[in-house]
């Protein structure tokens, strides 16, 4: 039981995270250039003491060391891969897709991406491939539908919309 409840909540945290990235963006930045971490320090010798030949009668000491430090290493962040999540462009949704977004639809429940609502229900598909029971999938399901933007609590109640997901997907993704 417990193996199956760290599974369970290994997948959440996985859809959850994948499901975050997706909503982050489409790659339609209005950024012009990569910013890099590249700077110029200049730092003195610690040791050294600028001294005047008036005051002791000797020549100056040498000039303080100069080292200068380039950390012209761009830090580039790992690609995310384009197959986590389905895409928002309908053409490239299967049937299975459109009939599970169709029926959410039907059924009062409308996602601000077709990628959340399809993530959510491939979670409902694992757990049930896990026999999580459908109180296990209903907490995290409702927290996920909860979580989505344009979900409206007004409209319904979050455990409502988690048993549509759950009932949904078991009847028409999961198969």
């Amino acid at each position: 039981m417990h193996r199956t409840r760290g599974k369970v909540i290994g997948v959440v945290v996985g859809i959850a995270a994948t499901g975050l990235l997706a909503a982050c963006g489409n790659n339609d930045s209005t950024a012009t250039s990569t910013p890099t971490m590249s700077h110029t320090t200049t730092a003195a010798s610690p040791t050294a003491a600028p001294t005047s030949a008036g005051a002791t009668g000797q020549p100056p000491a040498s000039e303080p060391a100069q080292t200068t430090v380039d950390t012209a290493t761009p830090e580039r962040p790992q690609p995310v891969p384009t197959n986590a999540v389905p895409t928002e462009d309908s053409s490239k949704l299967t049937d299975k897709d459109k009939k599970f977004l169709d029926a959410l639809k039907a059924a009062g429940v409308t996602t601000a991406s077709p990628d959340i609502a399809l993530s959510i229900g491939a979670y409902v598909c694992q757990g049930v491939a896990a026999n999580a029971s459908d109180q296990d999938l209903m907490t995290f399901v409702s927290a996920m539908a909860g979580s989505d933007p344009s979900f409206d609590p007004a409209k319904m109640p979050v455990e409502k919309a988690g048993r549509i997901y759950i009932d949904t997907a078991k009847a028409t993704y999961c198969q």
